[in-house]
């Protein structure tokens, strides 16, 4: 719940986040307790290795989250609207215009694809993978940490035809100040650059949306990447 997207929200009250902790601890308990040999016991190392695995549970889905968001502020730089703040709903923080379009614009398509199910899904897959009360691998840290990679990976990816489109503008400005030195190049650049990034940005948003349609195979693959490596030390 801590690190989740959708479950962490900010606007969500603390109320409503126990209660849906509390329902899921009661419906998931049979399976949890079906694993197991024993009652497990509430240890210090027990506490640790949930939490490990609570924490990449969330992990996973928030990186996905976060590179709509990291995208957003890489074209926002380039295009020229990294001054432009708005408030951020879910995290009730001032971002960039471009970085909390790309922070509600993903959690909206997950919601649409039923993300909050899967993670639900995955949380009951973790106690049938890795028994409550089971040792953990260190490897598993190690795993968690490279999975960070698909934060900054698709990010760039997503902003990638914003990034190419602004350059090739800019390439195209420098050329035009050069051969008509006369024109005040500056006062025609910014809208311009403005311009061309947000119509390369609704060109290239139908791509991203068909990425979170199918966004649960990339989820399932890193779970079950850092999982194994919990429960064997490696993939």
């Amino acid at each position: 719940m801590l690190a989740a997207p959708l479950f962490s929200a900010k606007m969500i009250p603390t109320s409503i986040k126990t209660a849906i902790i509390v329902l899921l601890t009661a419906l998931l308990q049979p399976i949890a307790f079906a694993q197991t040999t024993s009652i497990p016991q509430i240890t210090p190392e027990t506490f640790v290795s949930e939490m490990l695995v609570g924490l990449a549970l969330g992990l996973g889905a928030a990186f996905l989250i976060g590179a709509a968001s990291v995208a957003g502020d890489l074209m926002g730089m380039q295009i020229g609207l990294s001054g432009a703040a708005v408030l951020d709903p879910t995290n009730n923080s001032s971002e960039n215009v471009l970085g909390t379009f790309g922070t509600l614009f993903a959690t909206t398509l997950m919601l649409a694809v039923n993300a909050h199910l899967v993670m639900i899904d995955a949380v009951a897959k973790s106690t049938r993978v890795i028994p409550i009360g089971s040792g953990l691998h260190a490897a598993g840290l190690l795993a968690m940490v490279r999975s960070a990679s698909v934060l900054f990976g698709l990010g760039l990816q997503f902003a990638a035809p914003v990034i190419a489109t602004v350059l090739v503008a800019n390439t195209a400005l420098a050329v035009l100040s050069r051969a008509a030195p006369q024109l005040n190049i500056l006062s025609v650049a910014f809208p311009v650059q403005i311009g061309l990034g947000l119509v390369a940005l609704a060109a290239s948003i139908p791509f991203v949306g068909a990425f979170y349609h199918g966004w649960s195979g990339v989820y399932n693959n890193t779970l079950d990447h850092v999982l194994s490596a919990f429960v064997r030390g490696g993939p």
